[in-house]
């Protein structure tokens, strides 16, 4: 029998029943997000993962200098639900752990455990909490989705892919020129 590799043990998504307060009150913890009266705990971030989500966040903060660009915080629901997107842009800093105020743009990075959450039940709350962009980032498809918040859901804004990998979208006033490649790296 052989050993399993480190990847091979990290566990996926999982979710625990806990109240508000319980969760809250954990002491140092992984990655958990608050939904529906359940913590879900999700798995280590690929480096992959990592590295898409560092160069991602230095290149939104270097194109929006009068907003806030930060990496996983807590951004407050509708429904006391608590969310925490891998890059979220905000009008103002959050006064305390929790951002309050829709944000400006949220940024989820699929990983194989999340695609599900990040794709279905996260697309409507974040559309329903007023957040005005979504940009789902797909290191394994190697594609970046921008959609803005309609009122009734989310309209596609712009897809890039290995074909088509250059591209700009305006997130509040200020353009943002986007590169796949550079934000992945060249497929291996």
């Amino acid at each position: 029998m052989s050993e399993a590799k480190p990847e091979e043990a990290v566990p996926g998504l999982q979710r625990k029943r806990m109240s508000y307060q319980e969760w809250w009150a954990l002491p140092a913890k992984p990655k958990t997000e608050w939904v529906d009266g359940e913590v879900v705990v999700n798995s280590p971030a690929s480096h992959p993962h990592q590295k898409a989500s560092f160069r991602l966040t230095s290149l939104l903060d270097a194109a929006l200098p009068g907003l806030d660009v930060v990496q996983d915080v807590g951004v407050q629901l509708p429904n006391n639900r608590v969310r925490v997107p891998d890059i979220s842009v905000l009008r103002r800093p959050p006064e305390g752990f929790l951002v309050s105020e829709a944000p400006v743009l949220v940024v989820e990075i699929l990983s194989p455990s999340t695609r599900g959450e990040d794709t279905v039940r996260k697309s409507g709350e974040y559309a329903g909490a007023g957040i005005e962009q979504y940009w789902i980032l797909d290191p394994e498809l190697r594609a970046l989705d921008l959609y803005a918040n309609s009122g009734s859901g989310w309209t596609p804004l712009l897809h890039l892919d290995d074909r088509e990998s250059r591209g700009s979208a305006g997130v509040g006033a200020s353009p943002v020129e986007l590169d796949l490649i550079k934000l992945l790296g060249n497929r291996p």
